[in-house]
């Protein structure tokens, strides 16, 4: 039996590749890039590690303080003060500022509560009302259909409204998304609320501390869940921006010296 009759073992074949394998390799690593993606986008989003400290310190400081020496002003003066230091870091880093921002507005908001019923506890008063209308707006936009988890995220992923009419799966995906933070949110105020009547405000300052980041994580944590299950966005600036480019390509053809013996 010659050399071209004998069998040839599998070292001796050329390396085939199974299409389905490469395939199935592919399709693993564009969703694993697209969970990364959504993650990234949702961290900015929401501000990531460094927003929930902004977010938390000022009332974190406020109990704390009234804790100790039960004086409003004192207790207020450093929230304040935290506050507004938080913002000038981010000014001298700069960062964005939305965040820190959002959390003067609020201390202060708080702090005039405060000072105009004479009560320490209805420093925390004006950010249960917000996160009740919050609540509310995330069921009735998901409701209605237009879900206020996509009109924020829509921008940062650079999709813009084009979930609503081109692409149905990340539609439904916000759609859950926001009916998750929706009744999250309303089941952070079921807690609140209650405990705003009858408990006294270092012990309802420190059960709102509490409850400030589990479900803010939770309800990020759902939204990257539903998005990462949901199709890729479509990216409406890279779209203007080839048809930008496309219209420059014609009116420079046009513009073009014709060859006459062409």
């Amino acid at each position: 039996m010659t050399s071209l009759d004998k069998p040839t073992s599998d070292t001796d074949q050329p390396h085939r590749t199974d299409p389905q394998r490469t395939g199935g390799r592919h399709a693993a690593q564009q969703d694993a890039e697209s969970k990364a993606v959504t993650e990234a986008a949702l961290f900015e989003a929401f501000g990531g590690v460094r927003g929930m400290v902004e977010t938390v310190l000022p009332g974190l400081l406020f109990v704390t303080i009234f804790t100790i020496n039960k004086n409003l002003n004192a207790s207020a003066i450093a929230a304040l003060a935290v506050s507004l230091a938080l913002v000038v870091v981010r000014l001298i880093r700069r960062d964005t500022v939305k965040h820190a921002f959002s959390g003067v507005f609020g201390v202060a908001f708080g702090i005039f509560f405060a000072k105009m019923t004479g009560e320490a506890k209805d420093f925390y008063l004006p950010g249960m009302l917000y996160t009740l209308g919050l609540s509310i707006a995330y069921l009735a936009s998901a409701a209605a259909g237009v879900p206020l988890i996509g009109l924020i995220l829509g921008p940062v992923f650079k999709e813009n409204l084009s979930w609503r009419t081109r692409n149905p799966g990340r539609k439904k995906a916000y759609t859950k998304a926001s009916y998750a933070w929706g009744l999250i949110l309303l089941a952070k105020c079921a807690i609140l609320f209650p405990l705003y009547w009858w408990a006294d405000t270092t012990q309802f300052g420190w059960v709102l501390i509490a409850l400030k980041i589990p479900p803010f994580l939770l309800a990020v944590y759902l939204t990257w869940i539903f998005l990462a299950k949901a199709p890729p966005p479509i990216n409406v600036f890279a779209e203007m921006e080839a048809e930008e480019q496309a219209e420059k390509e014609r009116k420079a053809a046009a513009a073009a010296p014709r060859d006459p013996e062409a």
